[in-house]
């Protein structure tokens, strides 16, 4: 008789928003894989349980090795529990491969639904969350953070950003090119932990920052829905250069009062 895989959202940092049937899954478990080992043990004391299946390692680096030998495991009648260092597998940590393995061999696969930073975020940032995407990490290389920036620049929906902390001022200086310093934002470190912390206000502002520490979720108010025409644009353009503003200042000018890309509002400077 065939087991099947649990994908079981842990708690962000605050044990006590596990759920009862956490506790229940990671007490039961034929086998418990964990993106930490050491985190799922202290987790299972805070939780006042006893781990009594098989526990192993699973991360990014061994996902491929690793998930052949869950798969078998399950397919002989293990049931595995699969747990992150908090939130939900597979939403920008281990998981998916295994997932997908799991459909693949006809597996049964069920989820105890757990804290989410992205929604945690979302929800404190006071930015609109009726319609938001979730972007995860965007790319450790800048030209290609830059590139993918670029191409959300128009999106209209709310949107929300993983980064890491050494990684973040890069990351809001390109953003502030991208999407315009006025673009309002929210800054969620530590989220359900000690320190926790919510900065609000411009991109502008959050990447004057001078420190970043911990675990950081950034939620970024979508563009605009209403862009003036480029006729008016180069309008607006003209008058200021007539003022005596260089192109290059009137466009970004312009760009920074519609809360458009410098780099887009300059474009139409190009030609004459």
């Amino acid at each position: 008789m065939s087991g099947g895989l649990t994908l079981c959202g842990a708690p962000l940092g605050n044990p006590l928003d596990a759920s009862p049937r956490l506790r229940a899954v990671l007490a039961t478990a034929s086998i418990v894989a964990a993106e930490d080992t050491r985190r799922l043990l202290r987790l299972a004391r805070e939780l006042d349980i006893v781990v009594s299946g098989k526990i192993v390692s699973y991360f990014d680096g061994n996902e491929a090795e690793r998930t052949p030998g869950l798969v078998s495991a399950m397919l002989e009648g293990s049931t595995v529990a699969l747990v992150t260092d908090g939130g939900m597998p597979s939403v920008s940590d281990p998981g998916y491969r295994l997932v997908v393995a799991a459909l693949d061999a006809g597996l049964p696969i069920s989820c105890v639904p757990g804290p989410s930073a992205v929604t945690t975020a979302l929800a404190l940032s006071g930015l609109p969350s009726d319609r938001f995407c979730f972007e995860g990490f965007l790319p450790r290389r800048p030209g290609s953070r830059r590139a993918r920036l670029a191409e959300l620049a128009s999106e209209q929906r709310t949107l929300v950003f993983f980064e890491a902390p050494h990684r973040a001022p890069e990351t809001l200086a390109d953003m502030v090119s991208a999407f315009g310093p006025e673009r309002r934002a929210a800054l969620c470190r530590e989220l359900t932990k000690t320190y926790e912390e919510v900065r609000r206000g411009t991109l502008g502002t959050l990447a004057s920052a001078s420190e970043f520490r911990g675990e950081i979720t950034l939620v970024v108010e979508g563009a605009s829905a209403t862009r003036p025409d480029d006729d008016t644009l180069k309008a607006e353009i003209s008058e200021l250069v007539a003022s005596g503003m260089s192109k290059r200042d009137a466009a970004a000018t312009v760009a920074e009062a519609h809360n458009l890309p410098k780099r887009d509002i300059y474009q139409l400077t190009l030609g004459g």
